[in-house]
């Protein structure tokens, strides 16, 4: 495979060679006029599309569109792009960070681009990424065999066609952008986008003007489709040749023609494609079953989904290999596997696991970067100590951990007046990402290995655990049954909530109800838990976490009814199914086979149909939230029992719900097949409802008791149409209804990469209206590093905060180090909680960020395409409106906050776009950081705003 690219690279060059010699003769005999007005469209001709020129220009002289032809290697500024309103890209693969700054300065005055194929995967990562913010989109991987375009007409979408379908050998186009829209989806059972669109571009996912790829007659038609957004339609064939015109870099095509005759006249390459045994499909796979495989325990998770996998590392599926690609996806670009699988020796390092290796290794640099960003400017002062020490041959030992500390850290030392050099350990890593390659071609598969390890290991003893790096964010832990009857008394419980606050942990999920128990005394529940008789948990609980400024929420079971795991701790029968089932023996649900505990589960359900059931647990958690003063209520287990109804096991059939559904569709769903899909569906959106409803209900229900109550419910994070089939939870219904405040998806995972895969997608979702996000972090087998880093992910995404599950797993060493990063310390006031102070947080959030670009900019290590003056007078101007809505949150401060921060959100990618080729993460994260304030605010807004006049609103 590396001997085949070789090749590739050195044709390529052979090729730019010719083409750079022979361009300024074929241009200096062409003489240079206006552009004729009708030449709205300049064609890219790169060194990729070189080989393909025949049949693009052949594809153009047909379409009737007038066109000019641009040489990318004459790109240098934006001038170098006057002339065309639209610029087409056609497969071109390698761009310099000059012509991406180049273009998207054209672009910002109003230039519109079409490009196609793997547009910019060769160019340097902060290219590649500047690329994916300017077009909304990037090309992912390619599909294996050719695949039915399908266009989607819709209101937005009016200029696409149903002419436009066909068959197309292509890739999966990935949108990035809040703005990007699917124009066209490849046919199957995921329909991956083919066609992505902002509102200045237009991305088509394959090859353009290769017969191999698609029918000249498609290619045609979706340009002519793409130029009619743009008001540009095809003018009976005239094109700039057949006037002889030309303009600057837009030449006519004759001239590009006849200096590359030659290579016009070699046969077109036909790209090959990766098959079915390409790593993407393993990472499919794992992608979609991570949530099973990852989540080993949580608050509510099934035995049967424990037993489908061990979550320690997981292996890339393999199949039989596909002909090598003439060009290779960059692999920073493609879905990582989730955990990566050492063996032993020199033993093969697969395609898939080399793409991991390298993408794991890429972002947790970015992810160290960021960490000791924060902190080195949260500690400035004592940095310019240690400046000063340095100066007088003093060392500076105090940001050294102790040699108990588990990890290894590394003290940076930043000059205020010069740029830093960085950390070796940094230096070496990007040394072997680039080396990586070379090791696994040579089939050096040991010492890649062992240099890999190494790499991962020094980076995370660079992580500053020794000092405040930490931000307004929800930090969040289950406090589970087991540590309460542990805890024996309040005394005990007192303990506990000490060292929580001294970590900085601000909200705590204390476990209410659990298998149909209460933890304290109820005049609603058959029955108290019998460990804990003789005082009340949850009125201790309540008392400590407000003594010391901390938020307590009550974490409750609410359809599963019992748990055959706990019936040995109080001395029950296996097959006891709790105490308010035992009482009711009518509120059960049952699977199809007539079981209340599904096969291989542990946990009897209730029936969410039935009324009394819904009677019982709203007087319940009523009882909860008026009897005790807590923040907040969780609902856990807020979902039908795992299900797999492609292997017949299917849950629901409560006689309550059989009997309303018969009602409503004149059939028992106990006899509805799976095949009969009309049927089947009426059943899961039943089932569906049911959830979706009580969930607003109890929404209602506490609005009425108390309104400043938080409401929050623990999901899980299957695709949604996978989680409804499955679960019958459609969470994403609540948030965007407005019936929850927090999302806490439970996206645990022993690996820093399979966690992202996880909570990445949930965390950059773009249709949860104004709910917060925040993930959850498994800590049974978590060493403290991989704990720090999964939080570090969060803190980079545009997230609310996260949960750590649970106490029982919280060790003295993690407590000491969140104690360091994240606690209070004498003289320090409490950060505000998001999901209580929103605007309160989105000013603190500005303010950290401020204080990251003034100290980059100190330290001459921030490259602004934005005067200093000017870039200085946007932060204070923004800083200002958050800190006054947040001083006095009212619909005009709303309106005037909102209205600056949506302006320095769009014009934010220009100012960073020389500093995102240098550093792409950063400035990612930059961004991630800002659209996490916008979701603060429109959280604020329904909260607050819209609230304002309601008793007991608190901000």
């Amino acid at each position: 495979m590396r001997s085949d690219k070789n090749k590739a690279i050195a044709k390529a060059k052979q090729i730019k060679v010719c083409f750079s010699f022979l361009l300024p003769i074929a241009v200096l005999v062409i003489p240079v006029r206006a552009i004729a007005q009708q030449a709205r469209l300049g064609v890219v001709r790169s060194q990729e599309n070189a080989t393909q020129w025949g049949g693009i220009i052949n594809r153009l002289n047909a379409s009737g569109v007038p066109y000019c032809v641009v040489d990318l290697q004459n790109i240098r500024s934006q001038a170098d792009l006057a002339g065309p309103a639209v610029l087409f890209l056609p497969n071109v693969e390698t761009l310099t960070q000059e012509q991406a700054i180049a273009l998207e300065a054209w672009m910002s005055k109003g230039g519109r681009v079409i490009v196609s194929g793997p547009v910019g995967n060769l160019s340097a990562p902060g290219v590649r990424q500047l690329l994916r913010s300017m077009l909304g989109a990037y090309w992912a991987f390619p599909l294996s065999e050719p695949t039915m375009v399908q266009p989607l007409r819709t209101r937005t979408q009016e200029w696409v066609t149903r002419d436009l379908a066909g068959t197309i050998h292509g890739g999966v186009v990935v949108p990035t952008g809040l703005n990007s829209q699917t124009a066209a989806t490849w046919s199957g059972p995921d329909t991956p986008p083919a066609v992505v669109t902002t509102n200045r571009t237009t991305f088509f996912g394959w090859r353009w003007g290769v017969d191999t790829v698609a029918a000249p007659t498609l290619d045609l038609g979706w340009l002519k489709a793409a130029m009619s957004r743009y008001g540009n339609r095809p003018g009976g064939g005239t094109t700039v040749a057949s006037q002889g015109a030309a303009s600057g870099n837009c030449v006519p095509p004759g001239a590009i023609a006849r200096a590359s005759a030659t290579t016009r006249q070699s046969p077109q390459t036909p790209p090959r494609i990766l098959g079915t045994g390409s790593f993407i499909e393993a990472g499919e796979q794992v992608s979609r079953g991570a949530q099973v495989q990852g989540r080993v325990a949580s608050p509510q998770l099934p035995v049967s989904t424990v037993q489908q996998g061990t979550p320690t590392r997981q292996t890339v599926t393999r199949q039989t290999p596909a002909p090598t690609p003439r060009r290779r996806n960059d692999p920073t670009q493609e879905v990582a596997a989730a955990g990566i699988r050492f063996r032993p020796g020199g033993q093969r390092i697969s395609s898939g696991e080399a793409i991991a290796m390298r993408q794991e290794l890429e972002n947790l640099i970015g992810r160290v970067e960021s960490a000791l960003l924060a902190a080195n400017t949260a500690n400035r002062g004592a940095l310019r100590v240690a400046e000063a020490q340095g100066s007088t041959g003093k060392t500076d030992d105090s940001f050294v951990a102790s040699p108990a500390t588990p990890i290894a850290t590394v003290a940076s030392t930043v000059s205020l007046s010069t740029q830093p050099s960085p950390p070796a350990a940094i230096q070496s890593a990007r040394e072997l990402l680039q080396n990586l390659p070379r090791l696994i071609a040579s089939r050096d598969y040991a010492n890649a290995r062992q240099q890999w390890l190494q790499a991962r290991q020094n980076l995370w003893n660079l992580y500053p655990i020794d000092r405040p790096n930490a931000q307004a964010e929800i930090r969040a832990i289950w406090l589970d049954r087991g540590s309460i009857i542990e805890a024996g008394s309040e005394q005990g419980l007192a303990r506990i909530f000490d060292q929580l606050a001294a970590a900085g942990i601000n909200t705590i999920f204390f476990e209410t109800v659990n298998a149909g128990y209460p933890i304290y005394p109820s005049q609603v529940a058959p029955e108290q838990n019998p460990l804990v008789r003789g005082w009340d948990p949850l009125a201790s609980a309540v008392k400590l976490a407000h003594a010391r400024g901390m938020e307590l929420h009550a974490w409750v079971w609410t359809f599963a009814a019992g748990n055959q795991i706990h019936n040995t701790i109080v001395g029950q029968p296996a097959n006891y199914l709790g105490p308010v089932l035992t009482a009711n023996p009518s509120w059960a649900n049952y699977d199809n086979r007539g079981n209340i505990i599904p096969i291989g589960q542990t946990k009897p359900f209730l029936d969410p149909a039935n009324p009394e059931v819904r009677q019982y647990l709203m007087r319940l958690f009523e009882e909860i939230v008026t009897r005790y003063n807590v923040d907040g209520l969780q609902l856990d287990y807020i979902r039908y029992p795992f299900q797999d109804p492609g292997a017949g096991r299917i849950y629901g059939y409560g006689r309550a719900a059989r009997e309303q559904f018969q009602q409503q569709y004149g059939v028992d769903p106990i006899r509805i097949s799976l095949r009969d899909r009309t049927r089947w569906q009426q059943w899961t959106e039943f089932r569906t409802t049911q959830i979706n409803s009580f969930v607003a209900e109890v929404s209602q229900m506490l609005r009425q008791r108390r309104s400043n109550l938080i409401l929050s419910v623990a999901v899980f994070g299957y695709p949604e149409q996978e989680r409804i089939q499955k679960l019958q939870q459609n969470w994403e219904v609540w948030a965007r209804q407005g019936d929850v405040d927090l999302i806490v998806p439970m996206t645990y995972a022993p690996d820093t990469n399979r966690f992202q895969q996880l909570a990445q997608p949930w965390l950059k979702h773009t249709n949860l209206g104004s709910s917060l996000i925040s993930p959850g972090i498994y800590l049974l087998r978590l060493p403290e590093v991989g704990a720090i880093d999964q939080i570090q992910l969060v803190r980079d995404l545009p997230s609310g905060g996260y949960s750590l599950f649970a106490l029982e797993h919280f060790g003295n060493n993690l407590q000491a180090i969140l104690s360091r990063t994240q606690g209070i310390r004498q003289g320090n006031t409490k950060e505000p909680i998001p999901f209580r102070q929103p605007f309160a947080a989105a000013a603190a959030r500005f303010g950290s960020l401020s204080q990251e670009w003034n100290f980059l900019l100190d330290t001459n290590q921030l490259r602004l395409e934005i005067a200093r003056s000017n870039w200085t007078s946007k932060t204070e101007e923004l800083a200002t409106a958050l800190n006054k809505l947040a001083q006095e949150p009212n619909a005009s401060n709303f309106a005037a906050a909102r209205q600056s921060l949506t302006t320095f959100r769009t014009q934010f990618p220009m100012w960073m776009s020389l500093h995102t080729t240098q550093n792409w993460y950063q400035v990612q994260t930059w961004e991630n950081r800002l659209l996490s304030m916008e979701r603060l605010l429109n959280y604020g807004e329904r909260i607050l705003i819209n609230r304002q006049n309601t008793p007991n609103a608190q901000q």
